[in-house]
């Protein structure tokens, strides 16, 4: 039961930096000592069916409770508390981070795991600058069939990055003007859900199943990729990793807006930083996996 418990505590932290701009599901994933086994998991799907069903589905369901439950606590967060906010989120990737320097070979570092970390180091940082420049996005949608299918594409493009460490599935579709009509049908199906108001269930599930859809196809594809990867070239890759792990509180401290920040504020930032970095070395020394 205890490891039950923690399972979906990791999926809630998992499920909330999915929805935050500049914060990576996948990032949490590894600060928490899980990657590995939900890449095997999702990749093993259908010949390890039951097993890995019994692994993900705790992590789902935390998920599903933290982007539908927690999405407007964390907005309202971000909104009026945008320093502790990120800092704790800050905590969580670094109090993770040591089972990913481990994975790393020292003796077999070349100029290639060199060349990717410092590639992928760049890219987080240069995403991070781009988000900073305030991107606008369309607040609402009017669906029809090609946007539906386009949601199936960005659906596969988003998921894809939030698996990937580092890349922040919420930001790439900032970057695409589509993050604040996705977020707004997830608040507005978690409301009427809520409240038994099935009339307002109908228009988001127009946008959010075809965005599911794509989902799907993009975790299994970039897991396959992740798998081949680490198998093939795992100093590389694990290289490369860490350059987007390691980049991530970087690029949200840039995007970060320190302006008027009062002393209270910067307390109460470091006492966030030092939850979150607690809170992700716990799950992850009591993670079996």
């Amino acid at each position: 039961m205890k490891n039950l418990i923690n399972q979906i505590l990791r999926g809630i932290v998992i499920g909330v930096a999915n929805i935050i701009p500049g914060v990576s599901g996948g990032t949490m994933m590894v600060s928490m000592g899980i990657y590995d086994t939900i890449i095997h998991c999702i990749t093993h799907l259908f010949k390890e069916f039951w097993k890995s069903v019994k692994t993900l589905l705790p992590y789902a369901i935390g998920m599903l409770i933290g982007i539908l439950a927690l999405a407007s606590v964390i907005t309202w967060g971000l909104e009026n508390y945008q320093l502790p906010t990120n800092t704790l989120f800050i905590g969580l990737i670094l109090g993770g981070l040591e089972p990913l320097i481990k994975k790393v070979d020292r003796k077999k570092i070349n100029a290639a795991a060199i060349i990717a970390f410092v590639c992928l180091f760049a890219l987080i940082i240069w995403m991070g600058l781009q988000n900073r420049d305030s991107i606008k996005n369309a607040d609402s949608i009017d669906m029809n069939i090609g946007q539906m299918l386009l949601m199936v594409v960005l659906g596969t493009v988003a998921s894809a990055t939030m698996i990937i460490p580092g890349v922040s599935g919420s930001l790439v579709l900032m970057l695409l003007g589509y993050y604040k009509a996705v977020t707004g049908a997830l608040q507005t199906l978690a409301h009427g859900l809520l409240h038994f108001d099935f009339s307002q269930v109908g228009q988001p599930l127009l946008m959010l199943i075809p965005f599911l859809i794509g989902v799907v196809l993009g975790i299994f594809g970039v897991a396959k990729l992740i798998e081949w990867l680490t198998a093939r070239y795992p100093t590389v890759t694990y290289c490369g990793v860490l350059g987007l792990v390691i980049a991530s509180p970087v690029s949200l401290l840039i995007q970060t807006d320190m302006s008027g920040a009062t002393l209270s504020i910067i307390l109460i930032s470091i006492a966030a930083f030092a939850v979150g970095f607690a809170g992700a070395y716990l799950l992850a020394k009591n993670s079996k996996e």
